[in-house]
């Protein structure tokens, strides 16, 4: 077996919970490589950029929380660690350079406001995606935010979810704009409807099998069952459980639920499923998912009569405590104090009264943090870079900023466009599934090594995924914006990915994994430093 299967084998990760108050007392240096891996279990990282120090990916579900939740983080930012906040791309959020012997007060003052970290790194399922305006816009059929919450509860501190074979990544969403990246999960929910007896029934159809990361952009595809919202917590739990008992776990680059998809393919595991629930499954449904693409930046009206909501773009998705607390009062005085994280860096204040909301548009962090970013910034995404990732090549957060400032100045009036920035091929920055995808890398030039990247163009998901192809490597990244600005004023999707008609019908086919030629990160988390992809 590879080293993580050994120390899992040896211990349950969810016990290493009742070490830490030792650790605490007996610092960082005491704590034993095995030991520093069963810490993820807590998303509690040790960061090789910065010995000593520990990184916190701390879970919330479909990115919604109020904002005494967030003073409490923004607290522990700046009193514990540097005062930033990082935003993921699975809408949770990272604190950074906190200490060991400080977790144990970190964790009561989470506990207390209803947060944990439990189960956001190694091989758990990580922070549930859903739509971050689940249950507010009037186009969804289904607000799947009950079914996260529900899954959420029945997996957090369960073992028999504590020891799957690699990660496992869920989508559950409701969102007829493809939101968030449904393809690129080992399991998503994507909203349909279903005759069941003669009745339209709302519920979700089943994807399973994507992946980005090592090897490439793996696009899930149907597994060909329809699921009610009261069956998503026991159908999920079974499809788990399947890759949990048949999964690999030798290659750790190869033990992605992809992997056992592309071994038996759907029809069997759909059989397999279907003997596990002891119970006949519902063939998929009608997809209801337009061919649009969201970011819910902006200001938009609810399906609550006489509300909107306000969706800010935080740059990179990096913002210090201080403007955050700010933020969480602005919820508190022109909303419910809820306040929602998106994939794409972006927060969401909901249920603004319009009598308030030209008020909240006038505050000061609302126009610093816009809700009309320009068509470069509003799709920009960065993975963190090297600052903080030791598998990162480049600095990836100061370099998106400035190729997209550059850009603004010089296509002010370009078409909208999504660029993600990964600084290695792990994929944090989901630079596959984006319209321009930068992958960071070192090349020599002369006898100088510089920060470069390769660019790939019009990745996709939604009801026509497809796979990014790279079209230019080693594009050193202080000529980056002059390469962009001559390519995309002649970029669209559209031009990419052509679709004929007003109709958009899924093409079901098994999609192949997608080949590589980037070095594959064979035993990716197996050593004492390692960070783990989002």
């Amino acid at each position: 077996m590879n080293k993580i299967e050994i120390l899992k084998s040896e211990r349950d990760g969810l016990k290493i919970k009742e070490d830490i108050p030792r650790f605490a007392k007996e610092g960082w240096e005491s704590i034993s490589e095995d030991d520093i891996q069963r810490l993820k279990w807590y998303g509690l990282f040790l960061r090789n950029p910065t010995p000593g120090f520990f990184m916190q990916r701390v879970r919330i579900p479909n990115g919604i929380c109020f904002s005494h939740q967030v003073k409490a983080l923004c607290d522990i930012a700046k009193e514990f660690g540097n005062g930033i906040i990082d935003i993921t791309t699975r809408q949770q959020v990272q604190l950074r350079h906190l200490k060991i012997d400080d977790i144990p007060e970190i964790f009561k003052i989470q506990d207390e406001v209803g947060l944990t970290s439990i189960q956001t790194g190694l091989d758990n399922i990580r922070n549930i995606m859903g739509c971050p305006v689940a249950g507010l816009s009037p186009k969804e059929k289904v607000d799947a935010y009950s079914q996260v919450k529900a899954l959420t509860e029945h997996i957090s501190g369960n073992s028999e979810f504590s020891n799957l074979p690699r990660k496992f990544n869920i989508a559950i969403t409701g969102c007829t704009d493809d939101c968030v990246h449904a393809e690129t999960q080992d399991l998503a929910l994507v909203p349909a409807v279903q005759e069941l007896a003669g009745n339209s029934v709302y519920g979700f159809n089943v994807l399973v099998g994507g992946k980005l990361g090592s090897g490439g952009y793996r696009i899930a595809t149907s597994l060909n069952v329809f699921v009610a919202s009261d069956e998503v917590v026991k159908v999920c739990s079974a499809i788990i459980l399947l890759f949990r008992d048949h999964g690999n776990r030798e290659i750790r680059s190869k033990n992605r639920l992809a992997f056992l998809i592309e071994e038996w393919g759907e029809e069997k595991f759909r059989t397999a499923l279907q003997e596990k629930l002891n119970q006949p499954l519902i063939p998929a449904g009608v997809d209801l998912r337009s061919n649009e693409k969201s970011e819910h930046i902006g200001v938009y009206r609810q399906k609550q009569a006489s509300m909107s909501y306000v969706g800010l773009k935080v740059p990179v998705g990096r913002i210090h405590a201080d403007k955050l607390q700010g933020i969480a009062h602005l919820a508190e005085k022109y909303g419910n104090g809820e306040i929602r994280f998106s994939h794409s860096s972006s927060l969401i204040i909901p249920n603004v009264p319009d009598q308030k909301l030209g008020d909240l548009l006038e505050e000061s962090l609302v126009k610093e943090f816009t809700y009309h970013p320009s068509s470069v910034m509003r799709g920009l995404v960065s993975c963190v870079g090297i600052d903080y990732c030791h598998l990162a090549t480049i600095e990836t957060k100061s370099r998106a900023l400035q190729v997209a400032a550059e850009l603004e100045g010089k296509l002010p009036d370009t078409a909208p466009i999504t660029m993600h920035w990964s600084g290695c091929p792990a994929s944090c920055g989901n630079h596959l599934v984006a319209d321009i995808g930068l992958l960071g890398k070192k090349i020599k030039i002369g006898k100088e090594v510089v920060d470069a990247v390769d660019v790939y163009m019009g990745g996709r998901t939604g009801i026509d995924p497809k796979l990014a192809v790279k079209v230019m490597e080693d594009i050193p990244c202080d000529e980056l914006a002059k390469v962009l600005e001559f390519v995309v004023p002649y970029h669209t999707r559209e031009k990419m990915h052509p679709i004929k008609g007003k109709k958009y019908k899924r093409n079901w086919k098994k999609a192949p994994a997608r080949k590589n030629a980037e070095t594959e990160l064979a035993n990716e988390g197996a050593d004492k430093n390692a960070v783990e992809p989002n």
